[in-house]
């Protein structure tokens, strides 16, 4: 029988995971070669020999690639440490009542940088395009805060901010899997690991929304919430490493 899941484990837990993003994001930087995107910025000029208006597409600046992937990998190891440390007091007195505040922070930046890493691969440039589904990632992590925060108040579970938190998630990889579809269409598919980008992320972003639900509906050792809040870490760093390594695998190796 599966021992329950403590305040005592979690805490390990946390610095365990911290370290492994840390140690992971350390190694992305020092063995990655140099990689840049460029970022653009689209708006319409007029072109006088046709008096007309036409779409047109300025350089902004270059984007590393590695150095995005070592930040998601940071801002998770940042907020085990944290979690684990000077904010491990609130931290158990909101596991306690059904509720991790610093979760959702850290998942509305960490997971929001990994959907522009995925944007990119895909061929994204635009600055705005990536800004908006930045912002849709966030929006989504901050309503799993809004419903956690709102159920307090409620004695049956209130599912409004989770569905709309999911209507969000949505957007983005619809963004992504259209630009797939049109370079695929155009004949100039995506590497191949891009498709397993999609598709692995795209399982592990929706099992945090089951791992949510679980919770909520109690069933069996989610009646703990201790126990969700473990396989939240687990989520976490399984996706990170994967999205990681998946990255480095396809584009990043010297």
């Amino acid at each position: 029988m599966t021992k329950p899941i403590t305040m005592t484990k979690l805490r390990k837990y946390n610095f365990i995971a911290g370290f492994l993003h840390l140690a992971q994001g350390v190694a992305i930087l020092l063995l990655s070669r140099q990689f840049t995107l460029p970022i653009s910025g689209n708006y319409l000029s007029f072109n006088t020999a046709s008096q007309s208006l036409e779409p047109t597409s300025t350089f902004l600046f270059n984007l590393s690639l590695p150095l995005l992937v070592a930040i998601f990998l940071f801002l998770s190891a940042a907020a085990h440490f944290i979690i684990a440390t000077v904010y491990h007091k609130h931290y158990t007195e909101q596991l306690a009542k059904g509720i991790n505040i610093a979760r959702w922070i850290e998942y509305s930046l960490s997971a929001s940088v990994m959907i522009v890493g995925i944007a990119l691969l895909v061929g994204i440039y635009d600055l705005m395009s990536l800004v908006m589904m930045f912002a849709l990632v966030a929006i989504m992590n901050l309503l799993g805060l809004v419903m956690e925060i709102h159920n307090q108040t409620t004695k049956k579970t209130n599912w409004i901010s989770y569905w709309v938190g999911c209507l969000a998630a949505i957007v983005p990889w619809v963004v992504v899997a259209f630009y797939m579809w049109l370079g695929a269409a155009n004949g100039s598919s995506a590497p191949t690991f891009v498709y397993w980008i999609f598709v692995s992320i795209f399982i592990f972003f929706n099992t945090f929304a089951i791992n949510m639900a679980l919770q909520y509906k109690k069933v069996g050792p989610w009646k703990n919430y201790l126990y969700g809040e473990f396989i939240y870490i687990v989520l976490s760093l399984v996706a990170k490493s994967l999205l990681a390594w998946q990255v480095f695998a396809g584009t990043l190796r010297p």
